[in-house]
Order: C-alpha cells, then sequence, then structure tokens
C-alpha cells in the first residue's frame, strides 16, 4: 500500500491551496483518511480527519477555512485550504488507516508535501 500527496507550493496570503493524497495497492477497505502538518521547530498536529461515512473533524485553528474530502471510488482525500495564512506554513501529510485485502490494519503515511504561504 502507497499514498501518494500532491498539490503543496507557495502561496500568498489569503491565497488558496488544494492538496491530494491517493491510496493505491492491495486496498480492502480505508477507514479514516486525513493530514496532519508539522511546521520548522512545531510538534506534528492532526488538521482535519475524514470518517468513511463523512464525518469531519478540525483543528480549530483551520475551522472556517480549511475543507476536507474524500472520494472513496478513488481512494483519494483532498484538503481544500483557503484564505491561507503565514502560521500555515508546514510539511502537509496524509495518512490512511487502511486494512488490506490479507485483512491487515494498519496507519499509512504519504510523503509531506511542503505548503509555504508567503507574500
Amino acid at each position: 500500500v502507497q499514498l501518494q500527496a500532491s498539490g503543496g507550493g507557495l502561496v500568498q496570503p489569503g491565497g488558496s491551496l488544494k492538496l491530494s493524497c491517493a491510496a493505491s495497492g492491495s486496498i480492502f477497505s480505508i477507514n479514516v483518511m486525513g493530514w496532519y502538518r508539522q511546521a520548522p521547530g512545531k510538534q506534528r498536529e492532526l488538521v482535519a480527519s475524514i470518517f468513511s461515512g463523512g464525518s469531519t473533524n478540525y483543528v480549530d485553528s483551520v475551522k472556517g477555512r480549511f475543507s476536507i474530502s474524500r472520494d472513496n471510488a478513488k481512494n483519494t482525500v483532498y484538503l481544500q485550504m483557503s484564505s491561507l495564512k503565514s502560521e500555515d506554513t508546514a510539511v502537509y501529510y496524509c495518512y490512511a488507516d487502511i486494512t488490506t485485502r490479507s485483512y491487515a490494519a494498519s496507519r499509512y503515511w504519504g510523503q509531506g508535501t511542503q505548503v509555504t504561504v508567503s507574500s
């Protein structure tokens, strides 16, 4: 199983970016998918998560600005980020709790994607 993240980059304050993360491999089911981020000198924090049924959670600092969604047919999770602030600058990591076709359950991680908010 692999997770491939994409969509990071440089954006000005107030701008928008959309991150994507696609899971592939021997997948039986995916429960929760989501995004963490880690800024320089700070601990990794959970930004947003979405369960297979569609319920979502967000860290308070992004509520109203970020939106997480998923396409179960494509095993893909998205993070639409709007009204970006300099404090959103971080490496963003996607994750997914996956049960494989051999019925082994584990958390998988994508490679980090850099988001830089700067003028």
